[in-house]
C-alpha cells in the first residue's frame, strides 16, 4: 500500500508540478542570443549565490512536503530514491544550489545500485555544481557519468547535454558539439532538441564551420521553435548566406526586408545592429554608427541589445573616429546598461575609467585654450564673451508643468479596470488555459504589443495620429521628468570665478600654458603606454613641442618619439637620440640610450643609498653625531654626487651644530648652498637657517654648541610654538633635533584659515566616497609595507615643508591598518591648498620617502572621506574614485 500510495499520490503529482514549472521557466527565462544559450535552465543567482527570481518557490515547497511525506511516513516504499531526488530538484529550482547538490549526493552513496537513480542523480549533482560555477567538482562528478553512459541503453539524453555544457563552460567547443549531436539524437523532447540545436549552430558558427551552422539554423527556423528564437536563428541565416556567398549588398537587403514583417516590430532594434555589423565588416564605419544608432532609438524592451549598441558606437567612436570624448560617454551608458556577467565586462569598466583620465585632459586643453582667447580680446569684449558662453542665445527658462512626470496619460481612465473581479468559470479565469493559450500566441506572433489593431500591418491615419499622440504625451512626460525648476538660478559668483580664472597677467599665462603642456604630456604618455597606439601618441608628441618648442617635458617628449620610431624609422629614431644625448645627457633617457641595463643598475645603486641614508639617520636619532658626521663624510668622499647627496650634508651640518661652535655650523651652511644650487628641497631650508642664524647672531655667538638639545636655560634657536593637540593617529616625534618652527620640527598648532567662499559644484558619490566640498583636506603618501621603520621619510617631508611652507603651520601624521602606512599632511583648507602641495612635493617625493618608489603612492583627499580609511579594500577603492574624479 505505501508504494502505491507514494507513486500515485505524491511522486506523480510532484512531477507534473515540476514540469508545469519547467515549461513555464522555459517560457519566461530572458534569453540573451549574442551569447551561446545555456543548455539546461535553472534560476539565475547574484554574486552571493542569491535566486534573483523567486517566482516558483511556492510550487517547489509544494514539490518538498510532498517528497518529505514520503521520507517520513512511507519509508517501507520503493520510492525513497525519487523523494530524495525530488527534494533535491526542488531545491535546484529554488536556487538553493549547494542544498541540491548534497541531496543529490546522499543519493549517489547510497542508491548505487539502481541505476537510474544513480544516474539521474550524478547528473543534477553536476548541474547544480556548475549553477555555482565549481566546475572542477562538477567535472569530477561526469567523469563517472560519462563512464557510465556507453551501458546505458536509454535515458542518456540529459546526461550529453549536461556534459556539453560543462565542455562550453571548459571552451571545448568540438567536444561540446560531439555530445549535444549525441544528445539531440537520443532525445524524445521536441523543445530540447530545437534548444540544442541551434546551440550546435551558435558553437559551429564560433568554430568557423558556417556550412554546419547554417544547416543547424534551417533546422530551427523550419521546427517549432519560440517566435525568438526563430528569429535570432533567421538572423544568423541571412549573415551566414552573405558570409559564404559574398555578396555584401545582398545581406543587407535581407535584413532591411525584415523590417516590413509587422512580427519583427519588437526585433527592430536587433535588426538595425546586424545591419551596423555587416557594414562595419564591409568597412563603413559612419554608416555603420547610423544605424547603432536607430538600433538604441528603436530598443525600449531590450536592454542588452541597447547595450551592445552603446558599446559598439563607443568602440567606433575609439577605435575609428578617435574622438574619445564621445567614447566616453557610451562606453558609460554601456557599462550601466550591460549586465556585470557580461563577457568582458570588466576590460569595459577599465577602458572607460582609463578614458576618464584621457578625457579630463582634454577638457583641460579646451578650457585653458578658450580662457587665453578670451583674456586676448578687449575688456569689453571679453565681458560680453563670457556672458554668451553663460546665457546661450535660444535657450528659454522652462516652466512648470502641472502633471506630475510619473502620471500616466491615460492614468485617469483606468479606474473601472482596477476594480476587483467577481470569480467565474469564464475561460479568461482559468490561469492553465490562460497559459498556454499565451504560450501559443507567443509561438505564433511573437511578443506583440498590447495594442488596439495589433494584427495590422498598416494602420489607418486616424489609428497612426491617436498612437503617435499617446507615444508624444509619454515622451513629453519622460522628458520633463528631471525638470526641476527652483527658480532662476545666480550665475554671477560662476561668472567672477570665470572672469578670475583668465590669464590676464604673464604669470597666469605661463601657469595657464603649463596646465596644457601637462595635458599633452599625460595623453601622449597614456596613448604609448598605455592604449599601446605609438601613432595617436607621436601627433600629440607633435603637437607639445610645436605649440611649446622649450616645455619642461622636452627629454621625456623627445624619448617617447625614440621609442615610437625605432621600430619603423631608424632616422628619426637616430635624430631624436642625438638630441637627447645632446641637449639632454645627464638624464635617465640619456644614460638609458647609452646602457639599457641603467634602470635595472640605478634600482639597485637607489636601493644602497636609501640603505645608507637609514643606517645614519639610526645614529642621527641616537643622538651619536660623531657616528653621523663621520659616516657622512665617508659615504659623500667615496660615492659619486647622488639624489640624496645634499642629505647626507644637511645630517653631516645638523651633527656638527650639535657639537660645534656656530661658525663651524654657518661655513658648513654655506657649503651646502654653494654645492648644491638647484636642489630643492635641502638648499631652501639650509638658506632659511642661515637667514634666522644671522638675524639672532649675537644669541648664537654665546653658545659654545650652536644647537642645543631641549635646554630651557638657553635661549631657543627659533621662537617655541605652543604644543599641538593630540591626535589619535600615532605620532613619531623625533628627538634629536629641537622643536621650533626652523630646524626639525614635525608637530605645529594648527591655526584656523579664513575660508574663502567656494562656488557650488556638482556632487559625485561612489559607494562611501564623495566630491562634497570640505573644510579639512590632506595629502597622504600611503606606504603599503608596515614592516618599514618612516622616520627618515617623515624627517624628509618635514625638510619640504619648512623650506617651502614656512610658517603655513602644517603637520605630518601617521595612520597605520593591515600592511599599510599612510603619511598625511595638513591641513590645507581646500583641495586646490592640497594638490598644490602634491604638485610639489611629488618631484621630490624620491628624495624624501627613503623607500622603493613602487610600494608607495600619494593623492590628496578630504577629512571626511580619510575618517573612512579603515582597511586596505576601501583604500584601493579611494584610490579609483579618486582617479576617475580629480
Amino acid at each position: 500500500m505505501q508504494n502505491l500510495t507514494a507513486r500515485y499520490n505524491y511522486i506523480y503529482n510532484a512531477k507534473v508540478i515540476l514540469n508545469t514549472h519547467q515549461q513555464e521557466l522555459a517560457e519566461a527565462y530572458p534569453e540573451n542570443y549574442d551569447q551561446v544559450l545555456p543548455v539546461y535552465l535553472g534560476p539565475e543567482i547574484d554574486s552571493n549565490f542569491i535566486v534573483k527570481d523567486g517566482n516558483g518557490a511556492k510550487t517547489m515547497d509544494d514539490i518538498i512536503k510532498k517528497a518529505q511525506i514520503i521520507i517520513l511516513e512511507k519509508s517501507y516504499s520503493n520510492y525513497l530514491d525519487d523523494a530524495y531526488i525530488l527534494l533535491g530538484k526542488a531545491n535546484f529550482f529554488k536556487g538553493n544550489y549547494f542544498n541540491a547538490a548534497e541531496y543529490f549526493d546522499y543519493v549517489i552513496k547510497n542508491y548505487k545500485n539502481n541505476t537510474k537513480s544513480y544516474v539521474e542523480a550524478l547528473n543534477w549533482k553536476a548541474r547544480s555544481l556548475m549553477q555555482v560555477r565549481r566546475l572542477n567538482e562538477a567535472k569530477l562528478t561526469l567523469d563517472t557519468l560519462a563512464y557510465m553512459i556507453p551501458d546505458l541503453k536509454k535515458n542518456t539524453a540529459e546526461p550529453l547535454a549536461t556534459l556539453a555544457q560543462l565542455s562550453i563552460y571548459h571552451h571545448k567547443n568540438a567536444v561540446a558539439i560531439s555530445y549535444l549531436k549525441d544528445a539531440v539524437k537520443a532525445s524524445h523532447d521536441s523543445q530540447h532538441k530545437i534548444r540544442w540545436t541551434y546551440i550546435l549552430a551558435q558553437l559551429s558558427e564560433q568554430q568557423k564551420n558556417y556550412s554546419e551552422a547554417l544547416l543547424s539554423y534551417r533546422k530551427v527556423q523550419k521546427s517549432n521553435a519560440p517566435f525568438e528564437m526563430y528569429f535570432n536563428a533567421n538572423l544568423n541565416r541571412i549573415k551566414i548566406n552573405a558570409l559564404l556567398s559574398g555578396k555584401k549588398i545582398n545581406k543587407q537587403d535581407e535584413l532591411l526586408a525584415l523590417l516590413k514583417d509587422d512580427k519583427n516590430t519588437d526585433y527592430i532594434d536587433q535588426i538595425y545592429y546586424q545591419i551596423a555589423e555587416s557594414l562595419i565588416a564591409d568597412e563603413a564605419y559612419a554608416e555603420a554608427k547610423k544605424y547603432d544608432l536607430l538600433s538604441i532609438q528603436k530598443s525600449t524592451k531590450n536592454q542588452y541589445q541597447k547595450g551592445l549598441s552603446y558599446l559598439k558606437i563607443a568602440d567606433l567612436n575609439f577605435k575609428h573616429f578617435h574622438d574619445y570624448l564621445n567614447a566616453k560617454l557610451y562606453y558609460d551608458s554601456a557599462v550601466n546598461t550591460l549586465p556585470k556577467t557580461y563577457p568582458g565586462f570588466e576590460l569595459i569598466v577599465k577602458k572607460n575609467q582609463n578614458l576618464e583620465y584621457l578625457t579630463k585632459r582634454y577638457e583641460t586643453i579646451a578650457k585653458e585654450d578658450t580662457l587665453q582667447n578670451i583674456a586676448r580680446l578687449p575688456e569689453k569684449e571679453r565681458e560680453a564673451k563670457i556672458q554668451a558662453i553663460f546665457n546661450p542665445v535660444g535657450k528659454h527658462d522652462l516652466v512648470n508643468t502641472q502633471v506630475s512626470p510619473n502620471t500616466s496619460p491615460l492614468a485617469f481612465n483606468l479606474s473601472e479596470s482596477n476594480k476587483p473581479q467577481t470569480s467565474s468559470t469564464f475561460y479568461f479565469s482559468n490561469a492553465a488555459a490562460l497559459s498556454k493559450g499565451y504560450s501559443d500566441f507567443k509561438k505564433k506572433w511573437g511578443n506583440r504589443k498590447l495594442e488596439n489593431n495589433w494584427r495590422q500591418s498598416i494602420r489607418s491615419s486616424a489609428q497612426t495620429t491617436n498612437q503617435d499622440i499617446t507615444d508624444n504625451m509619454a515622451t513629453a512626460l519622460t522628458n520633463n521628468a528631471g525638470i526641476d525648476n527652483p527658480g532662476l538660478s545666480d550665475k554671477t559668483a560662476e561668472i567672477k570665478a570665470y572672469t578670475t580664472a583668465l590669464p590676464l597677467t604673464a604669470g597666469q599665462l605661463a601657469q595657464s600654458n603649463q596646465k596644457i603642456i601637462d595635458a599633452y604630456y599625460d595623453i601622449a604618455s597614456f596613448y604609448l603606454q598605455e592604449l599601446n597606439d605609438p601613432e595617436e601618441a607621436e601627433e600629440v608628441y607633435q603637437i607639445l613641442l610645436n605649440r611649446f618648442p622649450g616645455n619642461n617635458h622636452l627629454a621625456a617628449s623627445y624619448y617617447g618619439l625614440f621609442l615610437i620610431y625605432k621600430n619603423k624609422d631608424q632616422t628619426a629614431a637616430t635624430n631624436y637620440k642625438n638630441k637627447i644625448l645632446k641637449e639632454f645627457p645627464g638624464t635617465v633617457y640619456a644614460k638609458t640610450i647609452l646602457d639599457p641595463s641603467f634602470s635595472l643598475k640605478q634600482t639597485e645603486l637607489e636601493t644602497t643609498l636609501n640603505k645608507e641614508y637609514n643606517s645614519i639617520f639610526e645614529q642621527y636619532q641616537k643622538k651619536d653625531f660623531t657616528g653621523v658626521m663621520q659616516m657622512a663624510a665617508q659615504v659623500l668622499k667615496n660615492k659619486e654626487e647622488n639624489y640624496l647627496s645634499p642629505q647626507y650634508a644637511y645630517l653631516k651640518a645638523i651633527a656638527i651644530g650639535r657639537t660645534n661652535h656656530v661658525d663651524t655650523l654657518l661655513t658648513t651652511f654655506n657649503g651646502i648652498t654653494n654645492s648644491f644650487p638647484d636642489d630643492k628641497l635641502i638648499t631652501p631650508l639650509v638658506k632659511d637657517h642661515i637667514a634666522y642664524i644671522n638675524e639672532h647672531l649675537q644669541d648664537f655667538q654665546k653658545r659654545k654648541i650652536a644647537l642645543i638639545d631641549f635646554d630651557p636655560n638657553e635661549p631657543p634657536f627659533a621662537i617655541r610654538r605652543a604644543p599641538a593637540p593630540s591626535v589619535t593617529a600615532r605620532q613619531e616625534v623625533i628627538p634629536a633635533v629641537q622643536q621650533n618652527n626652523k630646524i626639525e620640527s614635525a608637530a605645529v598648532t594648527n591655526v584656523p584659515k579664513t575660508e574663502k567662499p567656494i562656488p557650488a559644484v556638482p556632487i559625485k558619490v561612489e559607494g562611501m566616497f564623495s566630491t562634497a566640498v570640505s573644510t579639512v583636506y590632506y595629502y597622504v603618501i600611503d606606504v603599503a609595507d608596515a614592516s618599514l621603520t618612516l622616520s627618515s621619510s617623515r624627517f624628509g617631508i618635514g625638510q619640504f615643508n619648512r623650506g617651502n611652507y614656512s610658517g603655513q603651520n602644517l603637520r605630518h601624521q601617521l595612520k597605520e591598518f593591515d600592511n599599510d602606512q599612510l603619511i598625511y599632511v595638513g591641513n590645507f583648507s581646500n583641495f586646490d591648498e592640497a594638490k598644490t602641495y602634491a604638485d610639489g612635493i611629488s618631484p621630490q617625493l624620491k628624495q624624501i620617502m627613503k623607500v622603493p618608489a613602487s610600494i608607495y603612492t600619494g593623492f590628496v583627499i578630504s577629512k571626511e572621506n580619510f575618517d573612512k580609511l579603515t582597511s586596505k579594500d576601501i583604500l584601493n577603492k579611494y584610490l579609483e574614485f579618486y582617479k576617475n574624479n580629480y
